[in-house]
């Protein structure tokens, strides 16, 4: 596997999948995963985890292959530092991220970074992709599986190299981040990835149809793999206040549909003035959103928190009483599956992955703004109601699970011709 970031080095919830969907695959097959930068006190039973910036140069001093009419020999490796949204890169061999040392008295290529995102994200990719071939060239392996467009590259080499299937896990496109007219390096890497992969495991149906309709994919090598979710202690928590709370917890860029929110809570309060909303996280928009609160005249009534570490989002949702997700375009949304965790019902966009597998929620495309309040409006004021969609939410549960999401895996691969069950 090729994965960009992990615990305990993450930076959002591609880490997080990552980690959980190798510990439910190692049930079923020997998994190594290679990524930028790891913790080397950092170890995962039954996994192994090789961070490219502690691999020496005698794991490698062997490797000595023929690969596009050059031979490489050496080797060594990376803390990296990227920012998925910049899109100029430099010559490689001329690289600020990678310098020349002397390991054991050999010569070795190290990416030379301190921070996972941020910079030249596209250069390293290009590095990354380089130095992630040469280590699987020391491995085993019958499968390449990458995760999102950062490892595609890597992806294709390793797959040149060794004639080995590549499948490609899809977390998230461009299309998702910058709409369906985004084009650019990014969009242009996806299309190639996903053009020269065996197989396609993106995270929804939804997010399959966008590969078929916006990246011109044959349906035939796309299989949908769910996301699972970690199980939780929920609990419930006193309100420091009497008014009824809906809740959105998210990055604040274009893509969750935060303005859709704003316009949602304006509606409701309108309609009941004893409700706060509450938006949990940060992002381009923050400054916006409060700007378009106050416009709204619903400021006393319509809270934003910033960023809130794990236990200040678990009490928040202990204390919700409707979780809102009005995403434009989103391939899962596990926000709302730890919602449903907390006994929270919740009202989700049609235009989200998760809305395939909460199939007890109440639903509404991200636009129409007048059915989402009347769901919300419902659901305060009718128990009935609500126990309702916060029961039949409980028994979506039960099927989901990154056990489950591994056993798919497997499955996908076998019924493809990846390999043999």
């Amino acid at each position: 596997m090729l994965g960009w970031e992990f615990p305990p080095v993450i930076n959002g919830g591609l880490g997080v999948a990552c980690h959980d969907l190798c510990i439910a695959l190692t049930k079923y097959a020997d998994v190594t995963m290679i990524i930028p930068k790891s913790n080397p006190d950092f170890v995962v039973k039954n996994l192994e985890l090789l961070g490219l910036n502690n691999i020496d140069a005698s794991t490698l001093k062997n490797v000595s292959h023929q690969y596009d009419g050059k031979t490489f020999e050496d080797v060594h490796f990376i803390p990296s530092n990227i920012n998925p949204y910049y899109t100029e890169f430099a010559d490689i061999r001329s690289s600020k991220y990678i310098k020349n040392v002397k390991i054991k008295d050999e010569d070795v290529d190290v990416f030379d970074i301190d921070d996972l995102y941020g910079g030249d994200v596209i250069e390293k990719v290009m590095l990354f992709s380089k130095l992630a071939t040469r280590v699987a060239l020391t491995k085993e392996f019958d499968i390449i599986h990458a995760h999102d467009w950062m490892t595609m590259m890597a992806g294709m080499e390793i797959k040149r190299a060794t004639g080995k299937p590549l499948v490609v896990h899809i977390h998230s496109l461009e299309i998702d981040r910058g709409g369906v007219h985004s084009r650019g390096w990014v969009y242009e890497t996806e299309k190639k990835g996903m053009d020269y992969a065996d197989l396609l495991m993106p995270v929804s149906n939804f997010t399959g149809d966008i590969i078929h309709k916006y990246y011109g994919i044959s349906r035939n090598k796309i299989a949908t793999v769910h996301n699972g979710i970690r199980p939780v202690d929920a609990f419930r928590s006193h309100k420091p206040f009497d008014e009824s709370m809906v809740l959105f917890i998210g990055r604040l860029t274009r893509q969750k549909g935060p303005e859709f929110f704003v316009e949602i809570a304006s509606k409701v309060l309108d309609y009941n003035p004893d409700v706060r909303f509450v938006m949990a996280g940060t992002g381009e928009g923050f400054r916006t959103l409060i700007d378009r609160s106050s416009y709204k005249h619903i400021g006393t009534r319509f809270h934003l928190t910033g960023f809130l570490n794990l236990d200040k989002v678990r009490r928040l949702l202990s204390m919700a009483d409707v979780y809102c997700m009005p995403s434009v375009s989103e391939p899962f949304g596990l926000s709302a599956v730890e919602a449903v965790q907390f006994g929270v019902p919740c009202v989700i966009s049609k235009q989200s992955g998760v809305a395939e597998v909460l199939k007890g929620s109440l639903k509404f495309d991200f636009w129409d703004t007048n059915r989402a309040a009347d769901y919300i409006i419902n659901i305060i004021n009718n128990k009935v109601l609500k126990e309702k969609v916060t029961q039949d939410a409980y028994e979506d549960l039960k099927h989901i699970s990154w056990d489950y999401s591994a056993q798919t895996v497997i499955n996908n691969y076998v019924s493809h011709g990846i390999c043999l069950n």
